[in-house]
C-alpha cells in the first residue's frame, strides 16, 4: 500500500486566465482526461480537478515512480490540447512526495484559493474525487489523503475565522458590477449559462436587489430549471443579441471553447444601447467573452483575473486567520504523513503474524492430536502443551538468534530491544557463556525438532 503522491497542474499563480483557458476542461471532457491520465506510465491512482482557477491532477505512483509518473501525466494533459501554447507547458507544476500532501491540504483548506476562505473549492474537490472513485481511478492512498484534508478543511473553517468575510467567485462577480453602478437596485441582468457558477451568480444578484433577472443558455431545459429556481425569466438562445442590449450587467460563464461575445457581436449592441454602461463580468474558462470589447465605449469588462484586485483588500484582514489555518493544515499534514509511513512497514507486519501463526498452529495441531490420540494423565497433558509451547519459541527464535549473533555492528540487538520490551543483563563469569536467553541451552531447537513427549516407564 506504499505509494509516492504526486500533483501536477497550474493556478491562478502560475498562469493568467488566457493561459490556464488553454488547458480548461469541460464537464463532458473530464472522464476522457481522467481516463488517459490513470493510463499514463506509472500512474496509480489519480484524480482530476478542473475549475476556473485551477486544472490539476492529483495522484499516487509506486515508490521511486512519482517523477516518471509527473512526465506522463503532463504528456497525457497536453496531448489533449494539442496545439497548447508553450506557455501553458511552462505554467505547469509539478510537486513528489511530501510537497504534493501540503499541497493538497491546503487547496483543501482554500489556502491556495484566489478567495482565501472560499467554500467552492472543497465541494469541487469533493466532486472530483467522487468522479474519480466511481470510476476506479481513486484507491486507498488518495482516499486517505483527501479524508484528512477535508477534516483539515473544517477544522480550519470552525476553529478559524479565515471564512469570515469570504466570498466566492459569483459573489465577488456581483461586488464588481456593483463597482461600477454603486447599486444594483433596478437594474437588468442578463445571466449566460446555467451552470454552477452562473447559479451562484444569480443567487446573489438576486439578493443584491435587481429588478430584472433573464436566463439564456444553448440548452432551453436547463434555462428553464434555473429561471424556475430563482423566480427569474428563461430566454432562447437565439435572442441573445436582443438581450445583451437591454441587460445592463451581463454574467457570462459558459463552456464554451471559443468566444460568444465577440467585437462585431458587442459593437451593435453598444450601439443599440447608445453607449449606456453595461458590465460584462466573465467568469467563464475558456473566456466567453473576447478581451477586445472592452475597448468599446461603455463596456465594461471583468474577467476571471479581475477578481484578485477584489479580494487584495480582504488577504491582510485575514492575515492572522490565515496563518492560524496555517498551523491546523501543518498539524494534519504531519498526521498524514506518519500514517503513510506507516503503510510501508505494513507488508512486513502482515508476513511476520503469517509466519509466526503458521508456526503456532502446526505446533498446535500436533499437540491436539496428541491429546486426541491417547489418554494422558493431567501431567503429561501439562508437560505435552508446555513442549509445544517451547518448541513455537525454539522456532521463531532461532533464526532471529543466529542473525543476532552474526552481526558483528549489533545494529540488530539495539533494534530488538527497540522492539521488544527487553530487561537486558550483563552476562557473569567467562567468555562464550552469553546463551543465558536459551534456558541453559547452548543452541534452540532446530526449526524440525520433532514434538517429542515424555512418559512413564510404566506406560511404555
Amino acid at each position: 500500500m506504499s505509494a509516492e503522491l504526486f500533483v501536477v497542474g497550474l493556478s491562478w499563480r502560475t498562469a493568467p486566465v488566457a493561459v490556464r483557458e488553454h488547458l480548461a476542461f469541460p464537464e463532458d471532457e473530464l472522464g476522457h482526461v481522467l481516463s488517459d491520465v490513470r493510463n499514463a506510465g506509472g500512474v496509480a491512482e489519480a484524480m482530476l480537478i478542473s475549475t476556473c482557477n485551477r486544472v490539476e491532477v492529483y495522484g499516487a505512483a509506486a515508490p521511486t515512480e512519482g517523477a516518471r509518473a509527473v512526465v506522463e501525466v503532463e504528456r497525457a494533459l497536453l496531448a489533449r490540447r494539442g496545439s497548447a501554447p508553450a506557455e501553458v507547458r511552462r505554467a505547469l507544476y509539478e510537486h513528489v512526495g511530501a510537497p504534493a500532501i501540503d499541497h493538497v491540504f491546503r487547496v483543501a483548506a482554500a489556502l491556495d484559493s484566489l478567495v482565501v476562505g472560499e467554500a467552492q473549492i472543497l465541494g469541487q474537490l469533493k466532486e472530483a474525487y467522487a468522479r474519480a472513485h466511481a470510476t476506479g481511478a481513486a484507491g486507498p492512498i488518495l482516499s486517505r489523503c483527501l479524508e484528512r484534508a477535508w477534516s483539515a478543511a473544517k477544522r480550519v473553517r470552525t476553529e478559524t475565522a479565515i471564512a469570515k468575510g469570504a466570498a466566492n467567485v459569483s459573489s465577488v462577480a456581483v461586488e464588481l458590477a456593483a463597482r461600477v453602478f454603486g447599486d444594483l437596485g433596478g437594474k437588468q441582468v442578463l445571466v449566460i449559462g446555467a451552470g454552477k457558477m452562473s447559479t451562484l451568480a444569480a443567487r446573489h444578484l438576486k439578493t443584491a436587489g435587481v429588478s430584472g433577472l433573464v436566463v439564456t443558455n444553448r440548452s432551453p431545459e436547463r434555462a428553464a430549471h434555473l429561471a424556475a429556481e430563482l423566480g427569474a425569466t428563461a430566454r432562447a438562445w437565439g435572442e441573445l443579441p436582443e438581450l445583451l442590449a437591454k441587460a445592463d450587467v451581463v454574467i457570462s460563464s459558459t463552456g464554451a471553447r471559443e468566444p460568444i461575445l465577440t467585437t462585431a457581436l458587442m459593437k451593435k449592441v453598444a450601439k443599440a444601447r447608445r453607449w449606456r454602461p453595461v458590465v460584462i463580468v466573465d467568469i467563464a474558462v475558456p473566456r466567453d467573452a473576447d478581451p477586445a470589447i472592452g475597448k468599446e465605449d461603455g463596456v465594461y469588462l471583468f474577467d476571471i483575473d479581475d477578481l484578485e484586485r477584489v479580494v487584495a483588500a480582504n488577504l491582510a484582514e485575514r492575515g492572522k486567520a490565515a496563518a492560524a489555518a496555517g498551523r491546523i493544515v501543518d498539524g494534519e499534514v504531519a498526521q498524514f504523513h506518519a500514517w503513510l509511513r506507516a503503510q510501508k512497514v505494513v507488508p512486513t507486519i502482515r508476513a511476520l503474524r503469517d509466519h509466526f501463526g503458521q508456526v503456532g498452529a502446526a505446533e498446535a495441531d500436533k499437540v491436539i492430536a496428541l491429546l486426541h490420540k491417547k489418554e494422558l494423565a493431567p501431567a503429561e497433558r501439562d508437560a505435552a502443551i508446555r513442549r509445544a509451547i517451547d518448541l513455537v519459541i525454539a522456532k521463531l527464535l532461532h533464526h532471529p538468534q543466529m542473525a543476532l549473533k552474526a552481526d558483528e555492528t549489533e545494529a540488530l540487538a539495539h533494534a530488538a530491544r527497540h522492539l521488544f520490551p527487553l530487561e537486558v543483563v550483563a552476562p557473569h563469569g567467562a567468555h562464550g557463556h552469553d546463551d543465558h536467553g536459551d534456558h541453559g541451552h547452548a543452541e534452540p531447537a532446530p526449526a524440525d525438532a520433532p514434538a517429542a513427549i515424555s512418559r512413564p516407564a510404566a506406560a511404555r
